[in-house]
């Protein structure tokens, strides 16, 4: 666990980094007083790390703006969905020749419409394990339930022309127990009929990366990131971490 060993890190006087076994040791003063590149050994304390919760060293990053963002969490999405929601499905955009739909209301007092449409390969359903879906109008708990069924599961909304993509503050697509996010300044989200092109393959994996590419959406990576201060007798020192 990196948060106690931080912890005990912290408690120990001295902290010693062993790469690069062949160099001997540096001082920070002439590290900081050096040009990069360079690659040191260093004998040195660890005074402070940052973030002080391990969770909120993950964050999102588009390798194309080269952008970092917080994660948003299970408020945001649950917020976005229920907005949605708002929006009865299009009946008209049920039972296409490339995904199969189904609709039902909610017995709750205030009455939702939810619409799935299950998407088809050569006109034929998939195993479940197999099936993408498109969601309209379920709650957050729906969806997760839903992910557990079938393989990857894209909350939708309906238009007069077609499905599309929710606002990008929410996941674009879940797999798992993974949430997958788009890049609001470098995606230009495409409707869902793109899809269909994935639908007749031979074989379609539904994998993120591809689902991204046909659906105009530069996908976010999950990152992490630190930031250690460490010192030695002549100084001090910003060390940062930065890793899929």
């Amino acid at each position: 666990d990196l948060e106690l060993h931080l912890q005990r890190c912290q408690q120990l006087s001295v902290t010693v980094l062993t790469d690069h076994q062949d160099l001997s040791n540096t001082e920070l003063k002439t590290i900081t007083s050096s040009t990069a590149p360079q690659q040191y050994r260093i004998r040195a304390k660890l005074r402070t790390y940052k973030p002080q919760k391990l969770h909120q060293s993950v964050k999102l990053h588009c390798s194309k703006c080269n952008s970092l963002q917080e994660v948003p969490d299970r408020d945001d999405f649950d917020f976005i969905l229920h907005d949605s929601a708002g929006t009865a499905p299009n009946p008209e955009l049920h039972n296409t020749s490339w995904y199969e739909s189904v609709t039902w209301t909610t017995q709750e007092q205030k009455q939702r419409e939810i619409a799935i449409h299950f998407v088809k390969h050569d006109e034929m359903l998939q195993h479940p394990e197999d099936t993408l879906i498109m969601v309209e109008g379920g709650t957050l708990k729906e969806i997760w339930k839903l992910t557990k069924r079938f393989k990857c599961v894209i909350p939708v909304r309906s238009t007069e022309d077609d499905l599309e993509l929710l606002d990008l503050s929410a996941p674009f697509l879940l797999k798992g127990n993974v949430k997958y996010y788009g890049c609001k300044q470098c995606s230009t989200p495409k409707p869902m009929k793109n899809l269909s092109s994935i639908s007749a393959e031979q074989q379609p994996s539904w994998e993120p990366t591809e689902i991204a590419q046909v659906l105009g959406i530069e996908l976010l990576q999950y990152v992490f990131i630190m930031k250690f201060t460490l010192v030695d007798e002549t100084g001090s020192l910003n060390a940062y971490l930065f890793d899929d």
